[in-house]
């Protein structure tokens, strides 16, 4: 996440995508459980994208999709994100240009069944989506599904 301003307070991005989480929850809260609805706001989120981070989204989206199916998309802080049948978040994409970081992190929620041991990681840097990406993706989806 960016770095707080000089008053020590959120920064201009994090006061963006606390507005942005607050308007995504009064929408939530009116679609329901609404799959199309989490369908049309990720497809959206992922179109408003930079390219690079559109194109890991996108990835994202296909492995998600294609391992965990029951997973309902939905957005979260403005990112792409895919909830579990509690409506909690499993997996997000964090894009590297909404916190001006140089890398996107696709993370996991502790809904996520990816322990082992005392210590595990939950977020992982993405630079460009190649086929080893997609693979480590896809096990990771599948393991945090479990």
């Amino acid at each position: 996440m960016a770095k707080t301003d000089a008053s020590g307070g959120l920064s201009k991005e994090e006061r963006d995508a606390v507005k942005q989480r607050a308007k995504e929850l009064r929408e939530q809260e009116k679609a329901g459980k609404n799959r199309a609805a989490g369908e049309k706001a990720v497809a959206e989120a992922i179109a408003a994208l930079e390219p690079d981070d559109r194109e890991l989204a996108e990835g994202l989206h296909r492995a998600v999709t294609h391992v965990a199916p029951d997973l309902v998309p939905k957005t979260y802080y403005g990112m792409p994100g895919y909830a579990n049948a509690e409506g909690k978040i499993v997996v997000f994409i964090q894009p590297a240009k909404k916190f001006s970081t140089r890398y996107a992190t696709i993370g996991f929620e502790d809904r996520a069944a990816l322990d082992e041991g005392d210590m595990w990681p939950v977020g992982f840097a993405v630079r460009s989506w190649t086929p080893e990406v997609e693979q480590n993706v896809i096990e990771l989806v599948r393991r945090a599904v479990g």
